[in-house]
């Protein structure tokens, strides 16, 4: 989900920009160089999945697959997101560039807050376990990045409170939808690529 510009506060924009920067320096050094080609893929994917590209003002919403992608990257999914939003921003000003750091905080932490919580479970779980933390992160991505959105939105305007309510809201079925698709992808992936889910972190 994207944030449009104008919305957020100069302050806002300066903390969201940190953080990306943050994110993705740490993700970079992070990164397993081996991984790159992989990290490219998924960004791609997270790219054209996020094309279908539908208006709530104060921002936009769409499918993102944000809970899957901290799954495949872990910390890299901070340059990864980082790199399709900038393209999106600058081929089809989804978004913008002022706000390209909140946005990427946004759907980056909800990522990495997904691989964190349960990245060991779908990869070591049992099938029924693997299969409900996929879910449970697919749907934490979409619910996590709606209340980071949320957040940017009230700090910046105490008085768009309601309309991050509502952005909050209309992102529940899209995170039911997500955890389904995720459960699907991971269980598919640990059958024929077990080791895509490992996400080994250069040291």
């Amino acid at each position: 989900m994207h944030i449009s510009e104008g919305f957020l506060s100069p302050a806002a924009l300066a903390a969201g920009a940190v953080a990306a920067g943050a994110g993705i320096a740490w993700g970079l050094s992070r990164m397993d160089p081996d991984r790159i080609v992989r990290v490219a893929m998924a960004s791609s994917v997270f790219f054209l999945a996020s094309l279908v590209n539908v208006r709530i003002p104060p921002g936009s919403t769409h499918l993102s697959l944000v809970g899957a992608m901290g799954l495949l990257l872990g910390w890299a999914s901070f340059p990864a997101i980082f790199t399709a939003l900038l393209l999106q921003a600058a081929l089809f000003q989804f978004g913008g560039f002022l706000v390209l750091g909140a946005n990427t905080t946004s759907m980056a932490g909800a990522a990495v807050l997904s691989y964190l919580l349960f990245g060991k479970a779908v990869r070591e779980g049992s099938a029924r376990v693997s299969r409900a933390a996929s879910f449970a992160a697919g749907f934490l991505g979409v619910v996590s990045a709606a209340a980071f959105v949320a957040m940017w939105l009230v700090i910046s305007d105490a008085g768009m409170a309601r309309a991050a309510g509502a952005l909050f809201a209309i992102h529940m079925p899209i995170a039911a939808v997500e955890g389904v698709a995720t459960m699907f992808m991971t269980e598919y992936l640990k059958k024929v690529c077990p080791d895509v889910l490992a996400v080994p972190q250069a040291r």
